[in-house]
């Protein structure tokens, strides 16, 4: 017997990684991988970047996954209550896995990609989060791998084109790609290489969503780090971007323990999901979900803004006037764009109205702030 600790399971790297050594990143481990969460520029830099003009992110961590047989998308409705049967070709949705007590497993991407022009990537296409792909894969291969396929595609990475002038940059690899819509999704050729690519993502902004051979990731990201409006950046700008869009990172602002009711993600349940719908339920956890539908959840995902200059962190305690717990800050920073403090977190829904203060209580001091709606800043997509 020894009380030695158990060596640390080596890093992953995504395909990557030595371009991002060479671009000057400072790595972090996240979700079991070596990450870039920031350049020399810096978390700001990059963020006001990504707002101003373009970012490159490397996303080569998240789970890509392919659903392949006809029934595919009637076996994926029993464990999300989202609309797949009716997605049409091309198209892409968010979505959620739940468990039997109404929580989440996991957020995701849904796209039915064109089976002419893009038969690689099955009857449906999925992207999930990188810490969860494992479980995820797991969940779908036990539920409806006797229903459909179920392949993970650890060949493929991931890059994020995001902010107001991604799509000229990408225009200049392919012209055809400016057309793409908002939430959809098609086979295009970028720097030589056969890519499928979404309009969508991670910050609030215009932007694209790039799977590539990993093989043929380096060329890519290359070819698009030449484009002059294109910088690179890492994980810390991707996180401000998220939060001030008033976007959930899964593991902090939803998990196991949220429903989607309480996280505001209603607008992700179409209405033939819902009661009354023409298939409403039968996925898991649905008679909690349907109850908090009508009515009965006991809390709501809210934004705040702080009133003083002081960041509130994820973890922060929030109490009321009086002293007595109300809840906790999910996730918090000093936000560039809005250039105040903000945060989410889950409050009783008495104390969830807009404008409603509440205090966090940080080092010994107790600083108020203001229930605000989110996003932050107004998002950007083009419709």
């Amino acid at each position: 017997m020894t009380d030695t600790a158990a060596p640390a399971a080596p890093l992953h790297h995504t395909p990557l990684h030595a371009l991002h050594l060479r671009l000057g990143a400072r790595m972090v481990p996240f979700a079991g991988y070596a990450m870039p969460v920031q350049y020399a520029a810096g978390v700001i830099a990059e963020h006001k970047h990504c707002r101003e003009a373009a970012a490159l992110f490397d996303v080569s961590h998240m789970g890509q996954l392919r659903l392949v047989g006809a029934d595919a998308a009637a076996a994926l409705e029993t464990l999300v209550p989202v609309d797949v049967v009716d997605l049409a070709a091309g198209r892409q949705r968010y979505a959620f896995f739940t468990n039997a007590t109404g929580g989440l497993l996991d957020d995701l991407m849904i796209v039915r990609p064109d089976a002419v022009a893009a038969p690689a990537f099955g009857d449906l296409f999925l992207v999930v989060n990188a810490g969860c792909k494992d479980a995820d894969t797991r969940h779908l291969q036990t539920h409806i791998g006797h229903r459909c396929t179920v392949v993970p595609m650890p060949e493929r990475a991931l890059l994020a084109l995001q902010g107001p002038q991604a799509v000229g940059a990408l225009a200049r690899l392919n012209p055809a790609a400016a057309n793409l819509a908002f939430m959809s999704g098609a086979m295009f050729e970028l720097a030589g290489a056969a890519c499928f690519v979404t309009r969508s993502g991670y910050t609030g902004e215009d932007g694209f969503e790039i799977s590539v051979a990993a093989d043929r990731a380096v060329m890519l990201a290359e070819a698009l780090l030449a484009q002059p409006e294109v910088k690179p950046a890492g994980l810390g700008a991707r996180d401000t971007l998220r939060l001030e869009a008033g976007l959930c990172l899964y593991g902090h602002d939803i998990d196991e323990t949220t429903s989607p009711v309480e996280a505001g993600l209603t607008w992700a349940i179409q209405k033939v999901r819902r009661p009354g719908g023409a298939r409403a339920g039968g996925y898991p956890g649905a008679a909690v979900i349907e109850r908090h539908l009508a009515g009965a959840a006991p809390s709501k995902r809210v934004g705040l803004q702080g009133l003083e200059r002081v960041p509130v962190r994820e973890g922060t305690a929030l109490v009321d006037g009086h002293g007595h717990k109300l809840g906790t800050v999910t996730s918090g920073t000093l936000a560039p764009t809005v250039n105040q403090p903000i945060a989410m977190a889950y409050l009783p829904l008495d104390h969830a109205q807009p404008h409603h203060e509440v205090y966090a209580e940080v080092r010994g001091k107790r600083l108020p702030m203001r229930v605000t709606p989110m996003p932050f800043t107004p998002h950007r997509y083009r419709r």
